[in-house]
């Protein structure tokens, strides 16, 4: 069998011509995603916990009953979640 034959010449990369005045596209995240996914999931876990540890003594919780607590901790934590998605 015939051995190929290996290219002799390599062509360089090609690179498209600066156009003056152009932005570059910045491609990632904003910078307040992350902080604020964090910390949505942290608050709503919190409200979780606290709610369970001692929510007949906090003003808030006590006037909430267990179902919205409960809505209002996973709500956080679903907000945060939804933010999450955007992370790249």
């Amino acid at each position: 069998m015939p051995l190929s034959k290996s290219r002799k010449s390599k062509k360089p990369a090609y690179t498209p011509p600066a156009q003056p005045g152009a932005k570059a596209i910045r491609i990632g995240n904003p910078a307040w995603l992350v902080p604020t996914m964090l910390t949505l999931m942290i608050v709503g876990l919190l409200w979780i916990v606290v709610f369970y540890l001692a929510g007949n003594q906090v003003p808030v919780m006590k006037n909430l009953n267990n179902l919205e607590n409960i809505l209002v901790g996973f709500g956080f934590i679903g907000i945060g979640f939804g933010l999450a998605t955007r992370w790249k």
